[in-house]
């Protein structure tokens, strides 16, 4: 929220009549108390002779493209001066701001005498953005009757010696959407007394309905809590505010229009009380809050014709819908310029049904920031009458002497805590009475001496728990006071297996050339259905958020290709061809056993079966890892031409995987989607309980290729995690000091026969003696038959305890052989 800072010297004024502070000063205070400064910025300096006028004589000038005006102005002079202005807005006898020859306004611009339309230009009659204090420059600006005399320096009069403060307001603080709650805070960080702006109008509000005032219906539906309604009869709709109220609205980004319309929007600022205006004429029968009925319409004040969603609240007579409450009036029942009563409105609707009306229709106003956030439910009558005696005092009329309050009480709370809590928490010894201090400087009424009983203001809806007031005092004393220990780490305890392994993988990962994304947790919609997977897929069973961020995101991700994937296609559009991806992440899986669980008393520590029953009640959430790769996997150069990405690269990474995870896994030639099934592997685990499938790795599906935008041949792995087993400590090495034995073998089997079950079978039948079996030769041809090849693998063979000798290793390589052909078929090449 942006304000100047004599607005908030002003406020604090109310209760320290000698306060001053500088615009550091001010911005040190809101820092104290939690609050963070975006910026400060001075009002442009004006040098030269800047003063008011008086506009004597205006003569109209004819022939020119468009309206010019020859102006004489009185500005303090013996003689009065010849000014040219194309500006509407003013009449004889209205006082002006003038910019007289060595004036230099903001953005350097020299104002001098000068010969224009036919006619000595003397100066220049200013407008609001030609003094740099806000960016309306659809007229120029016209002082109140009476407001100063010619010749008086106009930076004086304006009070361009000042400063716009922009405060960022957090969302949990509504109340500090306005100078009322702003200066509280500011009074409570100089540790001065506050005078509540709103003390002044209480009893002006204090009045009942009566027949006069409008009748108002709230809904029960609406969740509305109160709406309070005057009526102010005989007002002059083309009344225009004072300086001091524009200025306040200027900087506070919101444009001036007329008085009716100003006094809303100041009483908003001032006090945090959205009001609106509708012309009384206008509105028939018994106002009612309630929720829109299906098919209804609605033209807003920005001139949008809106079908209302039965979820809206709005703002009704006998016609139907006036406003959406919170968020826009009606085009229908605004003021004019032939208003003569308007019905001040005064409420406080439920800040959920404000937001989502304002996210469905995508409207964004001041007053709906406000409701969104809150607003006291004790100000609606307060700033009604606040609003009723400006409105009155500017454009005339008068207020009937009743107006109309309908409320739906809402229980307060009370909190009961211990005195010295906050020296608890913080650790810090503070000075007898800081508690009861502070909790009052908040607004809160305390009573009792041992633990203090705390009835937190209206305006603090945020104030439920001891957590809460602790958090105000400690705030209010200065968190910097609040000493910096860092606690001492406990012997014995460092990373568990399991996060050692997630940091495994990941090192080994980046090492070998791929790089680490944090992909949305969400589905894209309809992804399975591109894939083409079947109704019966596991991973169609997701889990649906209710309040999701994106509409077409709603379902948690079972698996992490399809986002990897989206990222890989982003970084390939935005010029990066060659990719190879990698996230560590867990999933979502549809559990039968999920349900839902109570609110769980959070005053102490859950019990333990309290917080097994809220595991329970979640869907199970695996950890896994996924990589995706695309383009080259080793680039062209010297070494001769680039090598695009095959299945051997997805095979090779969940190597990586099962390596840094301390374990051993074998590929089984497998069809699943979104895998190609000729160029698709299984990774299996041997476990206790036999094999066990940890995941997939190989080329993508061309559908699922061509649906995603992946280039041609691209591959995926995606391994569980939490289905590899874990070992508590780090694998090490077996070393011989005897000499290992060196031998080949190549074996002819049917063409579909898997690489990695021929070189198991070899294995198993090798015996122990065989220490590593590679394969580095695939060969087909004419010569083995048709539907054959022949696989080349290298063994090493040794013996731990002794020399190994050649025949020993060539026996152990014919019962290798031998076993391959009785499990796979195979026979020596």
């Amino acid at each position: 929220m942006r304000v100047t800072q004599s607005w908030m010297v002003d406020v604090v004024r109310g209760g320290a009549p000698d306060f001053a502070a500088t615009p550091a000063a001010l911005d040190a205070a809101f820092v104290r108390v939690g609050f963070e400064i975006e910026s400060l910025e001075d009002f442009p300096e004006i040098t030269g002779p800047l003063v008011v006028g008086q506009v004597l004589e205006i003569e109209e000038l004819e022939g020119f493209k468009k309206p010019i005006r020859f102006c004489r102005v009185e500005v303090g002079e013996s003689e009065p001066r010849g000014i040219v202005c194309g500006a509407r807005n003013f009449a004889e006898g209205d006082l002006i701001v003038a910019a007289l020859p060595g004036v230099v306004l903001p953005g350097d611009f020299a104002i001098a005498a000068r010969k224009t339309y036919g006619r000595t230009s003397d100066g220049m009659i200013c407008s609001v953005s030609e003094l740099g204090v806000g960016d309306d420059h659809s007229g120029i600006l016209v002082l109140q009757p009476g407001s100063a005399t010619p010749g008086d320096d106009a930076r004086v009069v304006l009070g361009l010696a000042d400063c716009a403060i922009d405060v960022n307001v957090t969302p949990d603080r509504g109340y500090a959407f306005s100078a009322r709650g702003l200066g509280r805070e500011l009074a409570a960080s100089f540790d001065l007394p506050f005078v509540d702006p709103a003390d002044r109008t209480i009893a002006a509000a204090s009045s009942p309905g009566g027949e006069t005032s409008p009748g108002v219906r709230i809904d029960e539906a609406s969740s509305a809590t109160r709406y309070c309604a005057q009526v102010i009869r005989g007002i002059d709709p083309t009344a225009q505010s004072p300086w001091w109220m524009r200025k306040r609205l200027l900087v506070a980004g919101v444009r001036p229009i007329s008085a009716v319309v100003d006094v809303t929007n100041y009483v908003m600022l001032e006090l945090g009380q959205p009001l609106h205006a509708f012309d009384a004429a206008r509105v028939t029968g018994t106002i009612t809050v309630r929720r829109a009925i299906a098919g209804e319409t609605l033209t807003t004040l920005d001139g949008t014709d809106r079908t209302l969603d039965p979820d809206d609240v709005v703002i009704a007579d006998e016609s139907g819908p006036i406003a959406l409450a919170g968020v826009m009036g009606g085009a229908h029942s605004e003021v004019a310029d032939g208003t003569a009563d308007v019905i001040l409105e005064s409420a406080r609707f439920d800040p959920v049904a404000v937001f989502r009306t304002g996210r469905r229709h995508r409207l964004s106003s001041e007053a709906g920031k406000r409701f969104e956030r809150s607003v006291d439910p004790e100000l609606a009558p307060v700033a009604l009458a606040r609003a009723a005696e400006l409105l009155v005092d500017l454009a005339g009329g008068q207020a009937d002497p009743t107006f109309t309050d309908v409320r739906v009480d809402v229980p307060g709370s009370v909190i009961v805590v211990d005195a010295d809590l906050p020296d608890r928490v913080a650790g810090v010894a503070y000075p007898e009475g800081t508690t009861v201090r502070r909790l009052e400087q908040v607004g809160c009424t305390v009573t009792g001496t041992g633990p203090l009983t705390v009835e937190p203001p209206s305006w603090r809806p945020d104030l439920r728990g001891p957590a809460d007031l602790v958090e105000e005092v400690l705030r209010l004393e200065g968190l910097e006071r609040i000493p910096a220990v860092a606690p001492s780490a406990p012997a014995g305890r460092g990373l568990t297996a399991t996060q050692r392994r997630r940091r495994a993988i990941g090192k080994a990962l980046a090492v070998s050339g791929h790089v680490e994304v944090l992909p949305f947790p969400f589905l894209p919609a309809d992804v399975f259905d591109a894939w083409g997977l079947p109704s019966d897929d596991p991973r169609r069973a997701t889990v649906r958020v209710l309040n999701p961020l994106e509409s077409d995101r709603s379902e948690l991700a079972t698996t992490l290709i399809p986002n990897l994937v989206e990222m890989a296609v982003r970084n390939i559009t935005r010029g990066q061809r060659d990719v190879a991806l990698y996230t560590i992440g867990q999933v979502v899986l549809a559990d039968a056993n999920a349900h839902p669980v109570g609110p769980v008393d959070v005053s102490g520590r859950p019990s333990d079966q309290q917080i097994a029953e809220l595991y329970a009640s979640l869907p199970r959430q695996p950890l896994a890892v996924a990589v995706v790769l695309a383009g080259n996997r080793e680039p062209a150069g010297p070494w001769g031409p680039a090598r695009p990405v095959d299945p051997s690269d997805a095979f090779e990474a969940a190597r990586i995987v099962a390596e840094a995870s301390g374990v051993a896994v074998r590929m089984v030639a497998d069809d699943h989607l979104p895998w190609h099934p000729g160029r698709c592997a299984r990774v299996v685990v041997d476990g206790p309980d036999g094999p066990v499938d940890v995941g997939w790795a190989g080329e993508l599906h061309p559908r699922v290729i061509e649906a995603s935008g992946l280039p041609a041949r691209s591959c995926a792995v995606e391994i569980d995690l939490d289905a590899l087993p874990v070992g508590a400590d780090l694998p090490a090495p077996t070393l011989s000091a005897f000499p290992a034995v060196l031998q080949d073998v190549a074996v002819v089997v049917d063409a579909a026969v898997p690489a990695a079950d021929v070189q198991d079978a070899l294995a198993r039948g090798a015996g122990p003696l065989l220490e590593e079996i590679r394969l580095f030769d695939v060969f087909t041809g004419e010569r083995l038959g048709g539907g054959h090849k022949s696989l080349a693998f290298a063994l090493r063979f040794r013996a731990p305890d002794r020399t190994l000798t050649e025949d020993e290793a060539s026996e152990a390589r014919l019962a290798a052989v031998a076993h391959a052909e009785a499990a796979v078929g195979a026979r020596l090449r």
